[in-house]
């Protein structure tokens, strides 16, 4: 049995390209099958978009500690920045995961 790497479970917790095949490839059967592969793996994203948001409601709280309790608004945005950085990702996969869901698959 193969181990995985700490740094590559890590990378594979927070971010979900390995999950999905790439669409533009292949001929016309096999960009089909990539899409309904793709399609039929959406529901994951609802649970990496659950880890973004936690995550970032723990770094925005870490923020706020670091700059009302221990008066160091400078080192809080070592915190914040993070957190901001959360909400985008957040939308990425809400909007990729609307698409998956909603739209026709490649003609």
């Amino acid at each position: 049995m193969q181990t995985i790497g700490f740094g590559t479970l890590l990378s594979r917790y927070f971010f979900f390209s390995w999950l999905y095949r790439d669409v533009n490839r292949g001929t016309r059967f096999e960009r089909a099958a990539a899409w309904r592969y793709n399609c039929e793996h959406a529901d994951w994203l609802v649970t990496y978009m659950r880890r973004w948001l936690w995550s970032g409601l723990f770094l925005c709280c870490a923020g706020a500690f670091v700059e009302l309790v221990l008066g160091a608004p400078a080192a809080s945005a070592c915190f914040y920045v993070p957190a901001a950085c959360s909400v985008s990702i957040d939308a990425v996969i809400a909007t990729t995961w609307v698409g998956l869901k909603t739209l026709p698959g490649p003609p």
